[in-house]
């Protein structure tokens, strides 16, 4: 098909250049990875051309991985100006009908501007709970103002999870689409499960210090946590020296993401300890391996009652230690598992979520003939 009569689908998303080169590393987390499935599975179908604006890792100004285009913008948190313009201008250069953009962030501003200005369509794709609850307004007030009219500006707003849709409208008066994130389903063979995982970064809501705790509790289990440093951490090398001083837990510092799926294929449980999220693509990753998930507080649309795939503790850190020992006695992790597995082939197939962006791009398009 002529790129004239083919829809072209833009991807903002600055940390994600690593996925498409694991030689090349970086922090990322699931926004990253949800845009990562979304782009290479539409690069598939030759109704759309993709490209993907990212940040500057030293790679060429533009460079092609299979059917996407990648354009550098600079970089923004050291150098803010230029960086803006480098942003533009690999906008540009993109020449695309939608810019999609994922969380609130002032680079999520700057996308929406561009298109306003451009007369370009503008998708927002929420990233975490507190964008669509209205604290993320409230906590910062001018920046709340520029993603409220950032969220206001956007041709399709969508969300994570059920629940979003209407925290969306109530706080912001915008209509929500919901799309869950997806993930291609993998293939499980003789698994031999012998370990307990966490993974993320130190960002101050992903708050990884409670799994060193359960390890501490729980010492009849080996515990593994791979967490990479937040950007602007300084307290990271603190984190590392308490979890080595727990012998039944290892502590990696980082795995490339086309590495990671050997670690879940491995737990028993995976625990997460944020105090927010959306619907983290570490519980999608969990569960097609059949990894059940223990949660402090995090629990999308109640899913783990829901399903019996897994337990969430409400944000009591005291019913951490006693969760996993009910899940791991009589090996009721394994059944909790296969459910896991069986919900997200259901929900998070990134084969038919992507069919859903289809419709809304499509859509888009003809609406604007």
């Amino acid at each position: 098909m002529d790129d004239i009569n083919r829809i072209s689908v833009c991807f903002v998303s600055l940390d994600i250049y690593p996925l498409f080169n694991p030689c090349c590393r970086g922090v990322q987390g699931g926004s990253e990875v949800d845009f990562y499935m979304i782009a290479t599975e539409l690069a598939k179908d030759d109704r759309f051309r993709v490209s993907i604006v990212t940040g500057d890792f030293g790679q060429p100004d533009i460079e092609t991985f299979g059917n996407i285009t990648l354009y550098k913008a600079g970089d923004l948190q050291r150098k803010l100006f230029s960086g803006y313009v480098a942003l533009w201008k690999a906008m540009r250069l993109a020449d695309a009908d939608i810019y999609f953009r994922q969380g609130a962030a002032i680079t999520t501003d700057l996308v929406a501007l561009f298109c306003r200005l451009n007369r370009k369509s503008f998708f927002l794709r929420t990233a975490t709970d507190y964008e669509c609850n209205g604290e993320y307004i409230q906590q910062f007030p001018l920046r709340g103002r520029t993603y409220l009219w950032s969220l206001r500006q956007a041709k399709r707003v969508f969300v994570q999870r059920a629940t979003d849709v209407s925290k969306m409208f109530n706080t912001a008066g915008v209509t929500a689409v919901v799309v869950p994130n997806g993930h291609r389903i993998v293939e499980l063979h003789g698994l031999n499960r012998d370990s307990i995982l966490w993974v993320g970064r130190t960002d101050v809501l992903k708050q990884p210090a409670p799994f060193i705790q359960l390890a501490k509790e729980v010492t009849s289990e080996q515990f593994v946590m791979i967490c990479q440093k937040a950007k602007g951490d300084r307290n990271y090398n603190e984190l590392v020296a308490a979890a080595s001083a727990v012998s039944n837990l290892k502590f990696i510092e980082y795995v490339p993401f086309h590495e990671i799926d050997s670690y879940f294929q491995r737990a028993k449980v995976f625990v997460n300890t944020s105090q927010a999220e959306g619907f983290p693509s570490t519980f999608i990753q969990a569960g097609k391996c059949a990894v059940p998930i223990l949660t402090l507080k995090v629990n999308p649309d109640g899913f783990l009652d829901k399903y019996n795939c897994g337990i969430c503790c409400n944000g009591d850190m005291d019913k951490m230690a006693t969760s996993l020992e009910f899940m791991l006695e009589q090996n009721r992790y394994i059944e909790a598992g296969e459910n896991a597995r069986t919900y997200v082939m259901q929900n998070h197939d990134i084969s038919k979520i992507i069919e859903l962006y289809k419709e809304h791009f499509i859509a888009n398009t003809e609406s604007s003939d």
